[in-house]
């Protein structure tokens, strides 16, 4: 599904009464099927921007399309990662994965089906009935990212998915995300504040100025697929790693 973001501005009422402009306005579109990174300064409102596209917080001005859809609210069609894995203790990692599913009262047998079909996907076949107290925290953020694709979205929303994560196993679920896209092909927008992450996975880099955060740079990421860790050593990948540097420096 394609996604377009058209004059699009956030604000906030501020402590002292005021309004605070925290996004825009924006406008950019991201083709069906496309990786598209959102980077920029502290408070440039990437996450506003996600959560917008997600129908969890309303623009002030402007519209957000997935494909023919204004989203005003929560679409079926569009799953979202947070930066936590806020997994619910007390359920095992099938029941926490499958948790979307009962909440649209999805047939039980169906739902069983669909989280045995992702637990090879993310490396977790042998830890269905473990519960997230016995987990890691890249076992933890694969549940995670399990949960937001066991609604078999056509929009992928991740909102800073591996920051706590330490580089090897950040690197890892990075490639895994990959693998699954390719398999898949939804549209995925990620926020990041990595710059290497952001080359490396993705099609095109959004850079965004201070707040209220507006598109300052627009980079396509000009490296062949599928990625691997190599092409972080490649001249097209260096190139493009110093234009997203030299625009968030200008930001």
């Amino acid at each position: 599904m394609r996604v377009a973001v058209d004059g699009v501005s956030v604000h906030f009422i501020a402590p002292d009464g005021g309004t605070l402009a925290a996004v825009g306005p924006v406008s950019f579109d991201v083709e069906a099927g496309s990786f598209l990174a959102l980077l920029g300064p502290s408070g440039s409102g990437k996450s506003t921007i996600v959560r917008a596209i997600a129908g969890l917080q309303l623009p002030t001005t402007g519209q957000i399309h997935v494909d023919d859809a204004v989203i005003l609210q929560p679409h079926d069609e569009v799953g979202m990662m947070f930066q936590d894995a806020t997994l619910m203790p007390w359920r095992s990692v099938n029941d926490n994965i499958g948790l979307p599913l009962e909440i649209i009262n999805l047939d039980k047998a169906e739902r069983e089906k669909r989280v045995r079909e992702i637990l090879p996907l993310l490396g977790l076949e042998e830890f269905g009935e473990s519960y997230p107290g016995e987990l890691s925290g890249g076992m933890a953020q694969r549940v995670s990212l399990g949960r937001a694709l066991v609604q078999q979205p056509e929009v992928l929303l991740l909102d800073e998915p591996f920051g706590a994560l330490d580089a090897l196993t950040r690197e890892k679920i990075s490639f895994d995300l990959l693998r699954i896209w390719a398999e898949y092909q939804q549209t995925i927008i990620m926020v990041t504040h990595d710059i290497n992450e952001a080359v490396l996975l993705s099609d095109r880099v959004l850079v965004l100025s201070q707040r209220p955060g507006r598109v300052i740079a627009d980079i396509d990421v000009p490296l062949a697929r599928p990625r691997t860790p190599e092409m972080a050593y490649t001249e097209d990948f260096i190139d493009t790693a110093r234009a997203v540097r030299q625009a968030i420096d200008k930001a």
